[in-house]
């Protein structure tokens, strides 16, 4: 059974209680995840992770890395989305479902608030009986530097 979410300011020193409470291991590898990811801010690419914990530990696998960023996801610390290249990209202790704006001109990112995300949901909650996963709202176009002149230009960011 998989233990409740963690709350949005989780402390990190219980992870391996909580891995151990879903008959999980703390391995060496593990503990490099964690210790990676307490120190992140914001949004982290699974690439990027497995980077910083071989630079910590060269033996961390990325299949390790992953399988254990599942696990965190499910017990709280951590939410993915998919980024504009498909690639998942995670929310280190994500405080609200939210989605993101990407700009396919430049490449930047843009986090779309939990109201935003709860006003696009709603759009099809009413118009199609159809629940979304705001975590999982990402929409690309152009940024407002980027947009084209005859179009109008894009909305403030």
């Amino acid at each position: 059974m998989v233990s409740p979410p963690a709350a949005p300011d989780a402390d990190w020193d219980l992870v391996r209680d909580r891995l151990h409470a879903e008959g999980l291991r703390w391995t060496p590898q593990r503990r490099t995840l964690v210790q990676v990811l307490s120190r992140a801010d914001g949004h982290v690419t699974g690439a990027e992770v497995v980077e910083q914990c071989r630079a910590l530990d060269p033996t961390t696998t990325p299949s390790t890395v992953y399988r254990t960023l599942d696990m965190l996801e499910t017990l709280g610390y951590v939410s993915h989305h998919h980024g504009i290249d498909g690639r998942e990209e995670y929310h280190v202790l994500p405080t609200d479902e939210h989605g993101h704006l990407h700009c396919h001109t430049c490449g930047g990112s843009w986090e779309i608030g939990a109201g935003e995300a709860d006003a696009i949901a709603a759009l099809f909650a009413d118009g199609r009986s159809f629940a979304i996963d705001r975590s999982h709202i990402t929409i690309t176009g152009s940024c407002a530097s980027c947009a084209p002149d005859d179009a109008g230009g894009a909305p403030d960011r």
